[in-house]
C-alpha cells in the first residue's frame, strides 16, 4: 500500500463503523495515504454505537485527516483524480441502491461517482438488512459493474435477520491489493 491514496468513506451503519475503522488503521499501517470520506448520517448523526463526534475523532487519529463531509468537498475527487482506490465501509442498502441507481446526493455518493469517472477500483463493504431482499438487485446491478468489487459477505443473523448481509471487514485490505489488481476476491460469499 506504500505510496497509494486510498479513499475511505463510512456511511450510517453503525453497528459495524467499530469493525471497519480497525481496517483503515490497518491500511494506514501499510503505508497508504488515507482520505476519509463520511455521509452526512455519519457526520450529525449520535447513537447507542457511539457519537458523531467520536467516530470523526477516530477517523482523523487515524488518517492525519478532516473527513471530507459535504458533496462539494468530495467533488474534485473526479477531475483530480486523487485516489488510486476507493473503499466504501460500511456501505448501507440505501448507498448501494442510489450507486446502483446513479443517484448522487451525499458525499460519499459523489466519492464514488467522481472516483469512477477515472475508471479506477471502487470496493465495496456491504452492511445492509435487506441485502437478500428490497437491495439483492442493487447488490446485483453492482457485481455487474466495471471497477466495483465487494468485500466477501454473508448473512450475519440467519435466524433472526434472514435478509441481512454483512462484509467480513477483516478482508478490505486483501480486497483492495486484488482490486488494484482488477481481480476481485473469492470467494465472494461467506457463510
Amino acid at each position: 500500500m506504500k505510496g497509494l491514496t486510498v479513499g475511505f468513506a463510512l456511511t450510517g451503519s453503525f453497528c459495524t463503523v467499530e469493525q471497519v475503522l480497525p481496517q483503515m488503521e490497518k491500511l494506514a499501517e501499510m503505508g497508504a495515504d488515507i482520505v476519509p470520506i463520511i455521509s452526512y448520517a455519519l457526520d450529525t448523526t449520535d447513537t447507542r454505537f457511539g457519537t458523531a463526534e467520536g467516530f470523526k475523532k477516530r477517523i482523523r487519529e487515524i488518517s492525519g485527516k478532516e473527513p471530507l463531509a459535504t458533496i462539494t468537498e468530495a467533488e474534485p475527487i473526479g477531475p483530480k483524480a486523487l485516489l488510486d482506490v476507493l473503499v466504501v465501509a460500511p456501505c448501507t442498502g440505501n448507498t448501494l441502491a442510489k450507486l446502483a441507481h446513479a443517484i448522487t446526493d451525499t458525499p460519499v455518493l459523489m466519492a464514488c461517482k467522481a472516483h469512477l469517472r477515472n475508471e479506477r477500483p471502487l470496493v465495496l463493504s456491504v452492511s445492509t438488512n435487506d441485502g437478500l431482499s428490497g437491495n439483492a438487485q442493487n447488490i446485483g446491478m453492482l457485481l455487474c459493474r466495471k471497477h466495483v468489487f465487494f468485500v466477501p459477505f454473508g448473512q450475519d443473523d440467519p435466524e433472526k435477520k434472514c435478509n441481512s448481509l454483512v462484509a467480513r471487514a477483516e478482508l478490505i485490505p486483501e480486497t483492495v491489493r486484488l482490486a488494484l489488481e482488477g481481480r476481485q476476491i473469492q470467494p465472494l460469499l461467506l457463510h
